[in-house]
């Protein structure tokens, strides 16, 4: 791969040579990762920082047609938008669908607009190992908003808010029975929800859904540099486009008022520190993997755990000395 056509590529906005550069930071291959490194540090440019929306929701809220609408909306606006739609993986054979192009079939004909979905490949929380690395990848090309899809609710979307500016959750009107089956975490950490199906017989229901959310929203304490109103919720139609530009407007303010205060670029900076130590995580158990000598000692202690002769403590501990010495028995 000439990998500096590839830079240029980036740094021009070609669309092709971010699919091609997307392709290399998702392998596993030892020589790619290094490749992919390389890429990284050459491309990453400070002054090139796009407004980074994480979106979620319950299955069938309507999250691509959402997405699709949205897009189509800010591309309208003379904007480039990346959508990283992150496809849920099959735990038994590791393949994924990967349909989001074909459901979003008008955004990714826009020159403005470029999709790429991505396997979860059984990460917690819907989230590609791999997502960090392309939203940086999208805003070295020059595009203006990254939109992170994901699989949907779980316990660990809060990954989602760890790597992005703006978090949205996306739901249906009807909210009572829901209401109870969205976890109050996935709320805190949400800066807007967003209540879809706002249109026709549902417009007065998702009225009264979204009242319900904002009630909700009111018991939680409010986040220390935000203001007063946030978070807040809303109503919106993925079909008739109602209520879009007002969520985006909202989104907008939001960034707007976190840098002013600081607050923008304290969250990046620590949004680059998890990273680094996920990055680190990774690195130790792909070593764990793919060191020989290493596998055969985890195998062995393995087996000794599965065969109840030792303590998965106790051979945790015998593992961790053997790769960072000490004095742990053996």
């Amino acid at each position: 791969m000439d990998l500096d056509r590839l830079i240029t590529g980036i740094r021009d906005g070609d669309r092709r040579a971010l699919a091609r550069a997307i392709t290399l930071v998702e392998s596993g291959r030892a020589d790619h990762r290094a490749q992919a490194t390389r890429l990284l540090d050459a491309v990453t440019d400070p002054e090139r920082q796009a407004i980074r929306i994480g979106l979620s929701g319950t299955p069938g809220v309507g999250k691509s047609t959402f997405t699709e609408a949205f897009g189509l909306m800010l591309t309208g606006q003379g904007l480039r938008v990346a959508v990283l739609a992150v496809d849920p993986s099959s735990a038994r054979s590791g393949g994924s669908i990967l349909g989001d192009k074909t459901r979003m079939e008008q955004l990714s004909r826009d020159p403005n607009a470029f999709i790429r979905p991505s396997p979860s490949q059984t990460e917690l929380g819907g989230v590609a190992r791999r997502t960090r690395e392309v939203i940086a990848l999208a805003e070295a090309a020059g595009f203006d908003v990254v939109i992170v899809e994901t699989v949907g609710v779980g316990q660990s979307e809060t990954l989602v808010a760890q790597m992005t500016d703006i978090f949205t959750l996306l739901l249906a009107p009807g909210g009572g029975d829901e209401l109870q089956g969205v976890k109050r975490g996935i709320m805190e950490i949400a800066d807007l929800i967003l209540v879809n199906k706002a249109d026709g017989e549902m417009k007065a229901q998702a009225g009264r859904t979204c009242a319900d959310y904002a009630g909700a929203l009111r018991l939680f304490r409010k986040r220390p540099g935000d203001p007063e109103d946030f978070p807040k919720a809303l109503t919106v139609s993925a079909v008739t486009g109602d209520g879009i530009a007002t969520a985006w407007d909202e989104m907008r303010a939001l960034v707007a008022h976190r840098r002013a205060s600081g607050q923008f670029d304290q969250t990046r900076a620590r949004q680059n520190r998890h990273w680094f130590d996920d990055a680190v995580r990774h690195g130790i158990l792909r070593h764990l993997g793919s060191d020989p000598e290493t596998r055969a000692r985890m195998e062995k202690l393995g087996a000794a755990v599965a065969a109840g002769d030792a303590a998965p403590s106790a051979a945790a501990d015998r593992m961790l000395a053997l790769l960072f010495g000490g004095d742990r028995p053996d």
